[in-house]
C-alpha cells in the first residue's frame, strides 16, 4: 500500500474532542544518542557543538526503562504508540530487544514501535525483534543504489546484503507491520522514484515518499530543497500556521537520561519531569504539564521562545490536531483548581 501524501498512522481523530488525556497517545522513548549514518538533512551531519543540548546521558539504563514501563502499566488506558525513536538509531541499544519485550509483556501499549534505518537488521535481530512482540517497524531508505546510500547517508553499505535482509525481515515478520519511507531528496527524478518503489514495494507493507522538511536550524537546507517547487509537510499536506502545537496535549518523551519533554523538538521548550525521581504518570498529570499546556492555549509565543522558532509541527502538521477554535473551552480544562474559584 502507497502511503505517499497520507498520514502514516491512518485516520486521526479529532483530537480537541478528546482532551484532556488521562493517557498520552504517544510516548517517544530516546533510547541512544548515537547514530551509524551522517544523513545531510540531519542532525546528524553538523558538529556536536552546534547541535544543542538532548541528554545528559547518551545510553538509556535498562532498568530506568523498567521502572518507566512499570509505572506506565497504571495509565488509565493503554498508550496508542510507544515508540523507539529519538536523535539517533535505536538499534544501537544493546538492550533494545529487552526494551521491546518488556513492554510486551507489560502490555502497556496497543502497538510497540521502531523507527531505524534499518542496516542493522541481520536475521537475527529480526527474529528477536518479532519474538519480542514488536508490532510496527518503520524502516528510513536513503537511496536506490550503494553509491546514493553513500552520497546520502555517508555510510558504506552493502546494498545487495540489505536488500537480503529486508527479504528475510518480510518473510519472516509474522504479525510485524513493516513501512518503508524515502525522502524525496534521496530519489533523483521520476525514474529513481519508480525504481524506489520496484526494489522496496515487495519488501514491506506499506511504503511511502515523504517530504525532506527544513526542521532542523542547524542545517542548511537551501541546496538541499533548491528544486522543491512548492512547500508541503512531511507528508504532503499544504502548509499552515500553528497557532497552538498540539503535541504535548498527546505526546511525551522520554529521553535517555530519564528526562521527560513534550514534544519532538531538538531545542526543548521544557523539562517537565524527571523519570529517575519522579513517576512517569504523575509527571503526565503534574503541575509543570499542566502549565505548559495552559500557556500553549494562549498561543505558541506564551509557551516558549522556543516555540516561537519551531518548524518541526508546522511540518508535520494534521488538520484534525488544530486547537485554535476550541482553545477558549480548553483553557479551563488545563486552569489549576484554584483559578476555577469564585472571588
Amino acid at each position: 500500500m502507497n502511503l505517499s501524501g497520507q498520514a502514516p498512522g491512518g485516520k486521526r481523530q479529532r483530537l480537541a474532542e478528546a482532551l484532556p488525556l488521562d493517557t498520552p497517545y504517544v510516548v517517544q522513548i530516546f533510547p541512544v544518542y548515537s547514530c551509524n549514518f551522517k544523513c545531510g538533512y540531519c542532525i546528524f551531519s553538523v558538529d556536536k557543538s552546534e547541535r544543542g543540548f538532548f541528554s545528559d546521558k547518551n545510553l538509556m539504563d535498562f532498568e530506568l526503562y523498567r521502572k518507566c514501563v512499570d509505572e506506565m502499566s497504571h495509565f488509565p488506558s493503554r498508550i496508542k504508540v510507544l515508540r523507539f525513536v529519538g536523535v539517533g538509531e535505536p538499534l544501537l541499544h544493546k538492550k533494545i530487544v529487552d526494551m521491546v519485550a518488556y513492554t510486551a509483556e507489560k502490555q502497556i501499549a496497543q502497538t510497540i514501535e521502531i523507527v531505524t534505518n534499518g542496516v542493522l537488521l541481520e536475521p537475527p535481530m529480526v527474529d528477536a525483534l518479532v519474538s519480542a512482540g514488536l508490532g510496527r517497524l518503520v524502516i528510513s531508505i536513503q537511496g536506490t543504489s550503494q553509491e546514493k546510500y553513500r552520497e546520502v547517508a555517508g555510510a558504506n553499505v552493502d546494498f545487495s546484503h540489505f536488500l537480503n535482509n529486508l527479504d528475510y525481515l518480510v518473510k519472516n515478520r509474522k504479525q510485524l507491520h513493516v513501512y518503508i519511507k524515502i525522502v524525496d531528496t534521496a530519489l533523483d527524478g521520476e525514474e529513481d522514484k519508480e525504481r524506489f518503489f520496484e526494489i522496496f514495494g515487495g519488501l514491506c507493507d506499506s511504503i511511502a515518499i515523504e517530504n525532506t522538511v527544513p526542521i532542523h536550524k542547524a542545517i542548511d537546507f537551501s541546496n538541499i530543497l533548491a528544486d522543491r517547487e512548492n512547500a508541503l509537510t512531511q507528508f504532503g499536506l499544504p502548509i499552515e500556521n500553528v497557532a497552538i502545537c498540539p503535541q504535548a496535549f498527546f505526546h511525551m518523551q522520554i529521553n535517555p537520561d530519564g528526562k521527560v519533554v513534550p514534544c519532538y523538538s531538538w531545542d526543548y521548550p521544557a523539562i517537565l519531569g524527571d523519570s529517575n525521581i519522579e513517576n512517569v504518570v504523575d509527571i503526565w498529570n503534574g503541575e509543570k504539564f499542566r502549565a505548559f499546556r495552559r500557556a500553549m492555549l494562549d498561543g505558541v509565543a506564551s509557551a516558549s521562545s522556543v516555540c516561537i522558532d519551531c518548524n518541526i509541527i508546522k511540518y508535520r502538521w494534521f488538520p484534525e490536531d488544530n486547537l485554535l477554535d476550541d482553545a477558549e473551552r480548553l483553557k479551563i480544562l488545563y486552569s489549576r483548581a484554584d483559578e476555577n474559584l469564585p472571588s
